[in-house]
């Protein structure tokens, strides 16, 4: 289950009620109910830095302890560190307080199983009947059963020193000068301390969160001021996060960015090398085509996914592959730990480059990305599916002569079809993309 929402009272999906204090208490005491069924145990709280975090950690916390539940705190921590210690401490749950990369005013939640992956569907339908039922039947467990609340002092210390261990052994980033974007989120306080303990030379950006400046002009998701920092102070590469530390963009040292699917494709490469790449690639409907010929062309197997981490973690797990991810640079290492981890895969990046002795800027030249298009259409995702549509894109690809590929995705959240076109040619690519998206203005009119 993982929600994002504003602040100021949007809906939510669960229970179709503005989503409040109030809301995340019920939210606390339903979850709390459906994991005690089986006996009581802890649930882990870490949040992100925006500001509401604060609040909806206190209401799940007096929900969760209602309903019979120790609760162990770990304050600020990045998504991936909340899942790795949810299996540390052998929690029933975790959850996270956070939005990820978006904006300060929403915030989201998002659970985690003891085994620190998603929930099975059959838990969260529980606490989803447990929500629907909360306004009539909440009410506390008897005083001697309440849950107790614990703060981890050294949740950060625990985590840190996990990431280091992703890395290489007998190994280090001495020499290395690296400046890291935290997006002012969950891996200010951890990131740095990382590579520092590792070696490297670091300069950081990104590392003042104030609860209302995570992912503000900064970050993963927009990393011109990573890009400049790197030239300014001639480093060897530079790393951006997101807000809850779950991707990661780097940035080589020309200042051009490497994305998720680069990224992808030189820790495949890596990992083929040292013969540690069980199976293939997992990537999705929207990672370039680039980096399926790439890895075609060093027979290494590559699928694709539907857009989001759960549905490539599902494929990857289903073939019993280790590696997979998104262009965003949500990048999975299952080798190393559960979920997308931002830090991790830096590391593996990194690893690579040192045992190639290779730059990223070398690296990533191995993969050679295709010219990519996308316009957002305002129109029913029914259109796609009409006779003119189905035609122009089969009218299309053969345009594109196999050399490229065109994808029509209805959004999932708003009356929107993303219109992708891909091939050798921008130019033709952009042409193409403009009148596959004006046939889809016209079918909706």
């Amino acid at each position: 289950m993982k929600q994002f929402f504003g602040t100021d009272g949007i809906r939510g999906e669960v229970g179709k009620e503005p989503i409040t204090a109030d809301f995340m208490l019920k939210l606390g005491w339903s979850a709390g109910c459906v994991f005690a069924a089986d006996g009581v145990g802890r649930i882990l709280i870490g949040k992100d830095t925006r500001i509401s975090g604060y609040m909806f950690e206190s209401a799940l916390e007096a929900g969760l302890v209602s309903a019979g539940m120790d609760v162990l705190l770990l304050g600020p921590m990045p998504t991936p560190a909340i899942a790795y210690l949810t299996r540390t401490f052998n929690a029933k749950a975790g959850i996270v307080i956070s939005a990820s990369h978006n904006p300060y005013m929403d915030n989201g939640i998002k659970f985690f199983s003891g085994a620190g992956e998603k929930l099975d569907d059959e838990v969260e339908l529980a606490i989803e009947k447990q929500l629907g039922i909360a306004n009539d039947a909440m009410q506390m467990v008897a005083s001697n059963k309440i849950g107790k609340v614990s703060r981890i002092d050294d949740a950060a210390g625990r985590y840190i020193e996990f990431c280091k261990s992703c890395y290489m052994s007998n190994s280090n980033l001495k020499g290395h000068r690296i400046v890291l974007d935290c997006a002012n989120g969950a891996t200010y306080h951890i990131a740095p301390n990382v590579f520092r303990e590792l070696g490297a030379d670091i300069v950081e950006i990104g590392v003042s969160p104030n609860g209302t400046n995570i992912n503000l002009d900064s970050g993963s998701t927009q990393p011109s001021a990573l890009c400049e920092k790197v030239l300014e102070e001639k480093a060897d590469y530079g790393i951006a996060f997101d807000g809850d530390g779950d991707r990661v963009i780097m940035v080589d040292e020309k200042g051009e960015i490497v994305d998720g699917d680069e990224l992808l494709y030189i820790i495949a490469c890596y990992r083929k090398s040292q013969s540690l790449l069980e199976g293939g690639v997992v990537g999705t409907l929207m990672s370039n085509l680039g980096l399926e010929r790439a890895l075609a062309d060093i027979e290494i197997p590559f699928v694709r996914a539907a857009v989001g981490d759960r549905y490539v973690l599902s494929e990857m797990q289903s073939r019993g592959w280790q590696l997979g991810g998104e262009s965003s640079g949500h990048i999975l290492c299952l080798a190393h730990t559960s979920t997308g981890d931002g830090v991790v895969a830096a590391l593996q990046v990194i690893a690579a480059m040192q045992f190639a002795g290779e730059s990223l800027h070398s690296l990533k030249k191995g993969m050679t990305k295709y010219p990519q298009r996308m316009i957002n259409v305002q129109c029913p995702r029914e259109v796609v599916e009409e006779k003119p549509v189905i035609h122009a894109v089969e009218m299309t690809e053969q345009k594109l002569n196999g050399k490229g590929r065109v994808l029509l995705r209805p959004s999932g959240t708003e009356p929107v079809v993303r219109v992708m076109v891909e091939g050798e040619d921008l130019t033709l690519v952009e042409e193409l993309a403009r009148d596959l998206a004006s046939l889809l203005e016209k079918a909706a009119s």
